[in-house]
């Protein structure tokens, strides 16, 4: 992987606006969102579409982000529900046109319109239509945590996510059908609640296990957007467990923290290797424009390049 490829910004029109935003299951982001004048959002942890918003998005066929569509029944009388906050893919204005890809089980051949997901509540994929550019890919990931085993006798009440991240990297591996990377146009981006470059003593990550997120999206060709800086304020003095010349930018601010203060970066964005050139990516991380979630909004623009 390049050291950093989030600085690559074609000089060309910017065609389509994407934001990529972990909503908490809030309603007031639906808001801000409409004000954005952007195409395409990725969501993550949503819960219902506010009424006074709906007719103003559009979310697609229930199919492309509900687990219970294609999950059997296994789970009544252990929780009400499977999940209840999901990744999702939202069309926001009519300069794209949105074909979203229905979840399917994990199955070894699926049809044009299907994704195979094997992790529920962590990804959500379409097809966007802009007016005069090729067509491309988008996937919205979320990193869910899973607690461990029972038998293992964890006190990590939380758990981990690198399993979850791993399965939406295996699952997105679905729309890379060759070693060119040329023949790919594909964007994923959301929350992979991942600190990039964490040290080995950082208390708040499994580092070696989250290297090897980075590791798998780069045998794929994705190459890693950021943001970084200066595509977003840094948190000062800088976090521990990161090294000295981090340029992460922070995303996420805890219940003790505020947008001010906000220490760590969990959210990301990558596109195929050649695509990568025509895409750029920012944190929007003041305190002025963070936004009504705990998370912030990443901004990627898609530009036409001029040749």
């Amino acid at each position: 992987m390049d050291a950093f490829l989030g600085e690559v910004q074609s000089e060309g029109e910017v065609t389509v606006t994407v934001v990529s935003w972990n909503i908490a299951k809030r309603k007031k982001p639906w808001h801000q969102l409409l004000q954005m004048n952007a195409d395409i959002a990725l969501l993550q942890e949503v819960a219902s579409v506010p009424p006074d918003v709906a007719d103003q998005v559009d979310t697609g066929p229930i199919e492309h982000w509900d687990s219970h569509r294609w999950n059997s029944r296994w789970y009544e009388g252990r929780f009400e529900k499977l999940y209840d906050r999901w990744p999702m893919v939202v069309k926001l204005s009519d300069r794209v046109e949105v074909e979203w890809f229905k979840q399917v089980s994990p199955i070894s051949q699926t049809l044009e319109d299907e994704i195979a997901v094997s992790g529920i509540g962590t990804i959500a994929a379409a097809r966007i239509i802009p007016q005069d550019d090729p067509p491309f890919i988008v996937v919205s990931m979320y990193a869910r945590w899973i607690r461990p085993h029972p038998s293992t006798k964890s006190k990590w009440g939380v758990g981990f996510q690198d399993s979850s991240a791993h399965r939406i990297i295996s699952d997105l591996s679905s729309f890379i059908g060759s070693t060119d990377p040329g023949t790919h146009r594909i964007l994923a981006a959301g929350d992979l609640n991942t600190i990039l470059g964490a040290t080995d003593d950082n208390s708040l990550a499994l580092p070696a296990r989250d290297r090897t997120i980075m590791d798998r999206m780069d045998a794929l060709g994705m190459e890693f957007l950021g943001p970084q800086y200066p595509a977003g304020r840094q948190a000062h003095p800088r976090p521990r467990g990161l090294p000295t010349d981090t340029r992460n930018v922070p995303t996420f601010y805890t219940t003790r923290q505020s947008p001010k203060t906000a220490q760590n970066q969990l959210d990301y964005a990558f596109a195929s290797h050649g695509f990568h050139k025509s895409v750029s990516v920012e944190a929007m991380n003041t305190a002025e424009e963070w936004g009504a979630s705990d998370h912030c909004r990443l901004l990627i623009k898609i530009a036409n390049p001029k040749m």
